[in-house]
């Protein structure tokens, strides 16, 4: 009995939700950050693959100090150890941060064809109904919600609106089959984010639940990177010395805790949709203030952005119900 009520969902209050959101967008302003910053060291290392191992790999150190330093961190990995012990977690709702890696090496494999702009479409397109279907089969800490009118309309708003941001940039439609690769990327965040919400409500501690995530994903991007290093060589440039070029790592820390934390009182969806809102916001923000040269944000690229913030606020109007 004294189980079943700790694992229950928490009541998904307006001023939760409210609260979730907003920390929701905040993390996704942080991760158009990190994702300039991990661009910039792909340049660098002339290598995508090997740049994310570097990232998730400080991360996964950072962690590995923090957690058992902090009387939270060691009391989640033992509620962690109880929890898959006695089988209220199952060991696959750990291998959330192989979804991260999947998003790595789709964008190595395919970003080079297909550009931003369409992978940033497939992601967006593969989150949006991907969280639908998870958040109504009950996978996250929620259980089930139901797919209200305006859920539908919020995910597909968010689809809209990163279509008119990146509209020009789309690319010849010859290159479109690649982007299978990037839509089961974005399916497998709304997965990812749901199973991490499961790993923090079992351990009771968000620093644990990224601790899993930091380093499953690392596993699977060492994988990768030594396949591929048998297969084209290593990276052709060396390490730069700039430290902000490693600050990715622990911004993915940042994230990942909010997600495993705020998933609980939002949901799969509206967690997905206040992140997008928040990166493609962000990106805007850092073309028109730190601009690049393939930076050139126009009225519509500023339209979408505040379009991807009408979706979420369509979508949080109704009280998510779980089941």
């Amino acid at each position: 009995m004294t189980a079943t009520i700790t694992n229950a969902p928490p009541a998904l209050t307006a001023g939760r939700r409210i609260t979730g959101v907003g920390l929701a967008v905040a993390s996704g302003l942080a991760v158009a950050v990190q994702s300039r910053i991990n661009g910039e060291l792909g340049v660098r290392l002339a290598d995508g693959i090997a740049a994310a191992v570097v990232s998730f790999g400080l991360g996964l150190l950072v962690l590995l100090v923090l957690v058992p330093a902090t009387p939270a961190g060691r009391r989640g990995l033992s509620a962690l150890r109880a929890a898959l012990a006695d089988g209220s977690l199952r060991p696959w709702q750990c291998l959330g941060g192989v979804c991260g890696a999947f998003l790595v090496a789709s964008q190595g494999l395919t970003i080079g064809t297909l550009g931003v702009a369409v992978f940033t479409v497939a992601v967006v397109a593969g989150q949006s109904g991907s969280s639908l279907l998870v958040d109504r089969a009950g996978i996250g800490p929620t259980g089930r919600q139901a797919v209200t009118p305006n859920r539908l309309v919020g995910a597909a708003l968010t689809v809209l609106a990163v279509l008119l941001a990146v509209g020009d940039r789309l690319g010849e439609p010859g290159t479109l089959g690649l982007a299978v690769l990037p839509l089961l990327a974005g399916i497998g965040l709304a997965w990812q984010q749901a199973v991490n919400g499961r790993v923090r409500a079992a351990s009771g501690s968000a620093l644990a639940a990224t601790l899993v995530n930091f380093t499953v994903g690392t596993v699977a991007l060492l994988v990768t990177f030594a396949v591929g290093v048998a297969v084209r060589g290593g990276p052709a440039g060396g390490l730069p010395t700039e430290p902000w070029l490693y600050l990715g790592g622990p911004i993915g820390i940042v994230f990942i805790a909010i997600a495993a934390t705020i998933v609980r009182f939002t949901g799969v969806l509206l967690l997905g949709l206040a992140t997008i809102a928040g990166q493609v916001v962000g990106a805007v923000l850092l073309d028109l203030v730190l601009p690049t040269a393939a930076s050139h944000p126009d009225a519509a690229t500023l339209l979408g952005a505040g379009l991807t913030l009408v979706a979420v606020v369509v979508a949080a109007r109704t009280p998510a119900r779980h089941r």
